[in-house]
């Protein structure tokens, strides 16, 4: 009884870090709104977190329709996982740890998505990086999840890498690493200018490692080997989107770079429909769900690479919703099934489980657009 006793105060407080969060970013986009359309956005500037010679790095962030949106994403899906999993987790001996570790990583995720300056992105970006190499080897015990973990890691630094490189570039050439500055100083810049596309390209090095395009898609399938809740929250709704966040919020570099936005589209054309043949011949169902949000992503790369950065966006908002509905619905199945995921073996569970099968069908309706939920896609 002590210890229901114990999982039921950890999963409370776990959750209550993640809801206050999100309903704060409801009171602040409903600030926002009430703002004239040219002027919705909020700087906050705390103080300078590194100074060296002429290098300054300062703990800002910016609150914008941007921001604030992937703010919601986060904190509103983020709180409904993290309900789901006290529940999926009950009984294991890392109960505590595992909450700890996922409200890390909504930490970083959220620091990732306000920062105003490219350096405090990069430690939430790294902060997400981290927390996903400790959730996907959660059962390290388990030699294949420990090896998914390690893979994940050594994957993403490959897109790290490119990271850094862009920052060097920016700092160099732009004299600032704060968001907003280096985007005033990109007016005086023209179209197709060698400088910015060699930064795009760098960025979008590190989108492709954080948002599983190819060819550095690899990891996210292997990374399934966690606990479902990591997947719906990790690998549906939020790292993953870290890339697509990146490149909406330098979209007038990318505005300025046209062969950029050819590689991004095509990055994304190619992405999609490789993963989603590699999907239909997967038996594991998580593994198919996996492949599917890396074609999902692939999408939503093809929207940043034509322009429509918004649709990228809105898209990004949707599948957080269906995809991690989707994720959390195999959790159940699998349970279910007593740990069972090979698809092959499930089948007639409709009578069963008749909230999962009524839950799962609205996610898949919604991912297919099939009326009346095509208005999310």
């Amino acid at each position: 009884m002590e210890k229901i006793g114990n999982e039921k105060l950890i999963g409370t407080i776990s959750c209550l870090a993640v809801f206050v969060p999100f309903v704060i970013a409801v009171s602040t986009i409903l600030e926002l709104i009430s703002m004239p359309p040219d002027s919705r956005s909020i700087f906050i500037k705390y103080y300078e977190w590194i100074t060296a010679g002429s290098f300054t790095a300062s703990v800002s962030y910016l609150v914008d329709p941007l921001s604030i949106t992937m703010v919601l994403i986060v904190t509103g899906v983020g709180t409904l996982i993290h309900i789901y999993s006290i529940g999926y987790m009950h009984g294991d001996p890392g109960f505590a740890k595992f909450f700890a570790y996922l409200n890390l990583f909504i930490f970083a995720m959220l620091n990732l998505v306000l920062a105003d300056n490219f350096l405090l992105i990069f430690l939430g970006w790294e902060g997400v990086g981290l927390c996903s190499y400790f959730l996907i080897g959660f059962w390290y015990q388990q030699k294949f999840t420990g090896d998914a973990a390690k893979k994940a890691f050594i994957v993403n630094r490959i897109g790290d890498f490119g990271f850094m490189t862009a920052m060097f570039f920016i700092f160099t050439y732009f004299s600032t690493l704060d968001v907003s500055v280096f985007n005033q100083k990109l007016a005086a810049y023209s179209v197709g200018d060698p400088l910015l596309l060699t930064i795009a390209l760098l960025l979008f090095l590190g989108a492709t490692g954080k948002s599983a395009q190819i060819p550095l898609f690899v990891w996210l399938p292997d990374a399934m080997a966690g606990p479902t809740p990591v997947s719906a929250l990790i690998h549906a709704a939020t790292m993953v989107t870290a890339g697509i966040y990146l490149v909406a919020r330098t979209s007038l570099l990318y505005a300025l770079s046209p062969f950029a936005m050819t590689v991004v589209f095509a990055t994304g054309m190619l992405t999609a429909i490789v993963a989603a043949v590699i999907a239909l011949r997967q038996n594991d169902i998580k593994k198919v769900l996996a492949y599917s949000t890396v074609s999902q992503l692939g999408f939503m790369f093809m929207a940043l690479g034509t322009g429509t950065f918004w649709l990228a966006i809105f898209h990004l908002m949707t599948h957080a919703f269906f995809k991690g509905l989707l994720f959390l619905g195999s959790g159940s199945v699998i349970h279910g099934m007593h740990e069972e995921q090979d698809i092959r073996n499930m089948g007639g569970l409709k009578s069963k489980m008749k909230i999962t099968f009524i839950t799962f069908m609205i996610g898949t309706l919604a991912i297919a657009g099939i009326p009346p939920l095509r208005f999310l896609q």
